[in-house]
């Protein structure tokens, strides 16, 4: 976001916990509303809370103050601007995104990467498959119009698009599998598993990759990887959100 923002010759300021007076015991609404006063008119955040984007929000407009806020990840919740730049890769590399097999493999209780490609994917009209853990699937999923399982050869089969997501073992609280070997195993994109998918199926990865686990080292590297085009894509969506929030015109 800081090199989106520079790019558009924005000035910018970052405010981490450690260096803010949210050490102090500041609230959230409080240090918004000093850096609003200071001429601050949006907000990046990134907050280990869900829902703290959503308060943030409700903020804007009162107290004389208004300034737009975006989601930069908030907690187990949603990460907006990773899904459209998850959109925008599959776009470039797939063409139109409707009746397409997507497969999403791994931490799927713990990734708000998940939950934002989820409604995307599901807006564009993707034929969309969850595969993980049974311990790891959310349960609100099975509500929606896709497929879960729990057998991830099955799910990459015949797959035009391989996301793999990372363990979030920050964020796990219990046991949620008996090891990180047995789920590289059962779970883990190596070549065998790229073979059942469509032959010019891609590879993608939100990152951090933790190589050998969710996904093999030769996968994240290989020809069908677009794992790289997501990290390029996300400084130009990036760019385009903080564009129009700040007034520019849509083309």
């Amino acid at each position: 976001f800081e090199m989106a923002a520079k790019t558009l010759s924005a000035d910018t300021s970052s405010l981490t916990v450690a260096t803010s007076s949210v050490s102090k015991g500041e609230t959230l609404k409080d240090t918004l509303l000093t850096m609003a006063a200071m001429g601050a008119g949006c907000f990046v955040i990134r907050h280990p809370n869900s829902g703290a984007c959503d308060l943030a929000a409700s903020f804007s407009g009162k107290y004389g103050y208004e300034f737009n806020i975006v989601n930069a990840g908030d907690g187990c919740h949603e990460h907006p601007t990773q899904g459209l730049l998850d959109l925008l890769t599959i776009r470039q590399h797939k063409g139109e995104i409707e009746g397409l097999n997507v497969t999403i493999i791994g931490d799927l209780l713990h990734s708000r990467v998940a939950r934002s490609n989820v409604h995307g994917l599901l807006k564009m009209g993707a034929n969309l498959t969850l595969c993980g853990p049974q311990t790891l699937l959310p349960p609100e999923f099975a509500q929606l119009k896709l497929k879960t399982t729990n057998n991830c050869d099955e799910a990459v089969t015949d797959a035009d698009v391989v996301m793999s997501l990372r363990l979030q073992n920050e964020r796990m609280n219990g046991v949620y599998l008996p090891s990180v070997r047995e789920f590289a195993s059962l779970y883990g994109v190596n070549a065998r598993r790229l073979k059942l998918a469509k032959p010019d199926a891609i590879v993608m990865h939100p990152g951090p990759i933790n190589r050998g686990v969710e996904i093999s080292s030769d996968i994240a590297d290989c020809q069908q990887s677009v794992i790289l085009n997501q990290v390029t894509n996300g400084v130009a969506v990036r760019m385009a959100v903080l564009y129009l929030l700040l007034g520019g015109e849509e083309s």
